[in-house]
């Protein structure tokens, strides 16, 4: 950075004659890049050009992965939600590297100017202001018109609030859905609840401290007792996860005032108590009595969940046990 106080006659005509080369050819050359780990500089090549999605920390700082910060100091411009948020990572690792603004509400006008710099041969960094960039964060429509441009994406995963959460719930890790935000209005979110009570799976949603205790009341009351986590302000200094069903976590957050960002982990459904063979019998026969044989297993198998093919064998056995009883009762 030119000294203004020390500043040679020209310096500043010089500086601007750089920045149009820069803006033409899409590279800052002769930029130095850059960046401090425990006080010490660590030089970085100039990031290959394309498209790269970086990962940044959701809280502590300290959760930057090396490759991320030879990224961000190596691009020539990094695109983020709010200068303000992603200026604080950069001063904690003196990255100098231009900080451009992308967000929902200007995405519209940026992204062609930065596909036009990808075009130029530049090396752009996307950055969301906490976690994985795209997930529920703005970033999609860049990523695919830069793909359909031929421009070269590149991820460098890192942080993710909601894998953080899946660390610590303690809940099913083997299937999960990421659901988002539910939404605002009771009855969109309690069709919603709805939908999402037929998934065999842990849910994964994002909510708000405003909003969650309204949200637990509905989750509660459509997906039932089941085991949750709801983890707030993770990696930060007032780091709080609490477990507990759907309705007793909605109790102990009615009336509260809860701030900060929340990720709500939810156990799949219990899985349905199967019949032992003699309450499976009843069942069959009952059926059995009156409907045809397929529907009465059709029916059985619905309600219990157990496999169509034994409990037709099953049925099958106990119609011709019937059909002997009532001949050997049959007068000769």
């Amino acid at each position: 950075m030119v000294n203004a106080m020390t500043a040679k006659p020209g310096a500043a005509k010089m500086t601007e004659m750089n920045s149009t080369v820069a803006s033409r050819s899409g590279r800052q050359e002769g930029r130095e890049r850059r960046y401090a780990l425990g006080g010490r500089p660590v030089e970085v090549p100039a990031l290959t050009p394309g498209l790269h999605v970086v990962a940044t920390p959701i809280g502590n700082l300290g959760d930057v992965t090396l490759r991320a910060l030879a990224a961000l100091a190596g691009a020539d411009v990094i695109a983020c939600e709010d200068t303000r948020v992603t200026r604080k990572l950069l001063d904690r690792y003196a990255i100098a590297t231009p900080l451009t603004p992308y967000h929902d509400h200007n995405a519209a006008k940026a992204r062609p100017a930065l596909l036009r710099r990808l075009a130029d041969g530049a090396a752009i960094a996307l950055v969301s202001d906490a976690g994985t960039p795209l997930v529920s964060d703005p970033g999609l429509k860049l990523v695919q018109a830069a793909q359909d441009a031929g421009h070269t994406v590149t991820a460098l995963p890192g942080a993710s609030a909601l894998l953080a959460a899946l660390a610590v719930a303690g809940l099913p890790t083997d299937q999960f859905l990421f659901a988002g935000f539910l939404p605002p209005k009771p009855a969109a979110r309690r069709a919603r609840i709805a939908e999402l009570a037929r998934i065999p799976a842990s849910l994964v949603l994002f909510e708000t401290g405003p909003r969650i205790a309204a949200a637990l009341s509905d989750l509660a009351a459509g997906l039932g007792p089941r085991q949750a986590a709801l983890c707030r302000e993770l990696t930060k200094i007032h780091e709080e996860v609490r477990r507990g069903d759907l309705k007793t976590l909605a109790r102990d957050c009615a009336g509260a005032e809860i701030r900060g960002e929340i990720v709500l982990v939810i156990g799949p459904a219990p899985a349905p108590q199967q019949p032992d063979i003699a309450e499976t019998d009843a069942l069959l026969r009952q059926a059995l009595a009156r409907t045809s044989l397929k529907d009465a297993v059709s029916e059985v198998a619905s309600s219990t969940g157990l496999p169509r093919r034994a409990l037709y064998q099953r049925a099958l056995a106990l119609a011709k046990q019937a059909d002997r009883e009532t001949n050997d009762g049959a007068p000769r």
